[in-house]
């Protein structure tokens, strides 16, 4: 899950979400990589049960060998309530389209009430790798996709913390661990914005979120296993979401990824909110 997608779920969990509103989001995150990414969402309450949602974003990357890599993120998604069952469907893509992309589908069922949610996910993900047509390797484009299974909860202990949990495990039709496939894993692997991270065979988090009352904290672990390199990531992040006005609030985030394959790195991010209606 990208980090800006992130976000946007811990701001749909917070005390100051209106239903029949709408929010609009931007922000930047940069690591000690030399990573930087920009991003921007709009959620709009169609209806106290129907909720439409707009993410997007951008990532700029310096990777070995003078290549220059920039990716882009764009997911338009609805959301609708049932009382107590929903539904969610997502359509997503997420890449660079001269060097590997993938497009996504994601859907979700949901069950909740005022203490707990729990949700099974399904995603499927087509992938697009386009070897480097250069002097570095031959042209050509290789095809294959993945498909997801997951599922998510959320738990109100009391007024003041909650517990969030997620889960997704992916199966893909190609093997992708081959020795051959160590060129693409130099030149994608070097932060945690890099599109390597979007080969994953897992991805496990967890969450404790403390209401401060008008501001929220939020402390998150997570792991991931890299599909291509069989590499680990761990990473643990805090989130400090607080208002600036009656209507816009600012979150400040700051993590730490400690990775098998390209090491340790530190990040920071910086998000606006607006909110109406």
């Amino acid at each position: 899950m990208p980090w800006f997608k992130a976000c946007l779920l811990l701001l749909l969990t917070s005390p100051v979400w209106a239903v029949d509103g709408y929010v609009i989001g931007g922000g930047i995150e940069a690591d000690n990589a030399d990573g930087v990414g920009a991003a921007g969402l709009l959620d709009i309450g169609l209806s106290e049960a129907t909720r439409l949602s707009l993410l997007f974003g951008k990532n700029d990357i310096e990777l070995p060998r003078g290549i220059h890599l920039n990716t882009s993120y764009g997911a338009l998604g609805v959301d609708h309530f049932f009382e107590p069952v929903g539904v969610n469907v997502e359509v997503a893509y997420w890449g660079d389209s001269d060097i590997f992309d993938s497009v996504d589908l994601r859907g979700s069922l949901y069950w909740r009430n005022d203490v707990v949610s729990v949700s099974g996910d399904l995603e499927y993900r087509d992938f697009e790798f386009d070897i480097f047509r250069n002097d570095l390797l031959p042209g050509q484009d290789i095809r294959f996709h993945a498909k997801g299974i997951g599922f998510s909860s959320r738990i109100k202990l009391n007024d003041r913390f909650n517990l969030n949990f997620r889960g997704m495990d992916y199966n893909y039709n190609v093997n992708l661990r081959l020795d051959e496939n160590r060129r693409i894993v130099e030149l994608l692997s070097i932060s945690r914005l890099s599109l390597i991270n979007s080969l994953v065979s897992y991805r496990v988090s967890a969450g404790l979120g403390i209401n401060l009352g008008k501001s929220s904290l939020s402390l998150n672990v997570a792991n991931w296993k890299g599909e291509v390199d069989g590499s680990t990531t761990y990473s643990s992040t805090v989130r400090f979401l607080t208002p600036l006005g009656r209507s816009h609030d600012i979150e400040f985030g700051l993590g730490v990824d400690d990775s098998d394959e390209y090491g340790s790195v530190t990040f920071f991010s910086v998000f606006l909110y607006f909110y109406g209606g």
